[in-house]
């Protein structure tokens, strides 16, 4: 098997609609093998497909590609993964761009939780956060089309679109007691990979936006920074963070922990598993550090606070994350269309599966109506006082 990039995403549409919750993503290339199994007696598609030709009363919309397309798609979907999907060439193409960290539309992650679709997180300075949308928002309707009977890609496709144009959203929130729209204008997305405060002399406020291909790179300016500060405690914001590269977690991982450490376990459909490992210079593991997290942190995010918790029983504060934890491979099909695949699931060092059920803080801190409105944060706040005990 050939690998050019591993990502862990909650789901593929956090860059496509601005985005795409990318579950456990493996980008690779490998070669389709056509190996048709023999219990399957495919002369039943044909049968079809020539009843088609033969009786359909509009022959201008019989597209023999379009139909073989249909057909594939209809047999991801038959497995029930909202995560295994089939991509068209073009498709495959805007996805492959999408996870750059560059593109147009509204700027959130999406995916299914309970036969739901709803918001997984707003990236940072998007039109969607400028719109008031929050993680766990349930996405009746866009535009005039209703979510129940949607894929994922199908509803990410009705999402996004150019620059300056505008979709509606019907938008259920826990405690409103009716649905509202939101209308909200696309644009160009670029998410940022960090932020960095010096809060009193004595903590560091880090925020990680994503894991982009570039995170590694970028987090050793950080944790220079951090160094030379001589502050020795670290609040780390995992807060609507829906993952990314699965190797730029495990890079920043081993800044936190020892050479060797368990970061995640990886379980196959055969059983076998494979620990990837911390292997950094461990120049942080020292700090003191409390992580926030809430229904956005997601995927890789959820893999480096199960890391720090399960290795060195850092404190996690703030609400149950959204528990992403499956891995998706992109396998390319001869035209250059791609089918991205579920291969395996994930576990924490400690071996908790996180897929639907996700991390639960050691102290649970919601934010309420009335937080978001006045722009407070408790979450934050009893981070910062925990911290001031340790």
């Amino acid at each position: 098997m050939t690998l050019k990039r591993k990502i862990i995403f909650a789901f593929l549409t956090i860059l496509l609609v601005g985005g795409s919750f990318y579950g456990g993503f493996y980008l690779g290339k490998r070669q389709c093998k056509i190996c048709p199994p023999q219990e399957i007696d495919f002369s039943l598609f044909w049968e079809a497909y020539h009843k088609l030709q033969e009786k359909f009363v509009d022959k201008s919309k019989i597209d023999p590609q379009q139909i073989i397309y249909g057909a594939i798609s209809g047999m991801t979907r038959s497995l029930k993964d909202p995560y295994t999907v089939f991509f068209t060439p073009q498709e495959t193409k805007r996805f492959e761009e999408d996870v750059q960290g560059v593109f147009e539309g509204i700027g959130i992650e999406i995916g299914v939780k309970n036969d739901q679709l709803q918001v997984i997180a707003p990236l940072e300075d998007s039109p969607a956060k400028k719109a008031g949308l929050r993680a766990g928002d349930k996405i009746l309707k866009i535009n005039d089309t209703f979510t129940q009977e949607l894929t994922l890609e199908e509803a990410v496709n009705l999402i996004r679109g150019p620059k300056g144009t505008e979709v509606r959203l019907t938008i259920f929130r826990e405690g409103w007691k009716e649905p509202k729209e939101i209308k909200i204008v696309r644009d160009v997305i670029k998410v940022p990979s960090f932020d960095l405060k010096f809060l009193d002399p004595d903590v560091v406020y880090l925020k990680i936006y994503q894991f982009s291909g570039n995170s590694p790179t970028n987090f050793k300016e950080i944790a220079q920074k951090i160094i030379n500060s001589s502050r020795k405690k670290i609040v780390l914001d995992l807060r609507d963070n829906p993952g990314g590269f699965l190797d730029a977690a495990i890079d920043i991982a081993g800044w936190f922990l020892q050479k060797g450490d368990p970061v995640l376990i990886e379980e196959f459909a055969d059983g076998k598993e494979e620990i990837h490992r911390a292997n950094g210079n461990s120049l942080l593991s020292d700090y003191k550090l409390v992580i926030l997290i809430n229904k956005g942190t997601a995927s890789a995010a959820e893999i480096l606070a199960g890391a720090l918790r399960d290795n060195k029983g850092t404190i996690i504060v703030g609400e149950k994350s959204f528990g992403k934890g499956s891995v998706q491979e992109l396998t390319f099909l001869k035209d250059q269309s791609s089918l991205k695949i579920t291969i395996a699931k994930w576990k924490t060092p400690k071996g908790k599966f996180l897929e639907e059920n996700g991390l639960a803080p050691d102290i649970e801190v919601k934010m309420t109506e009335e937080d978001f409105d006045q722009n407070r944060d408790p979450q934050l706040e009893k981070a910062l006082e925990i911290l001031s005990s340790l």
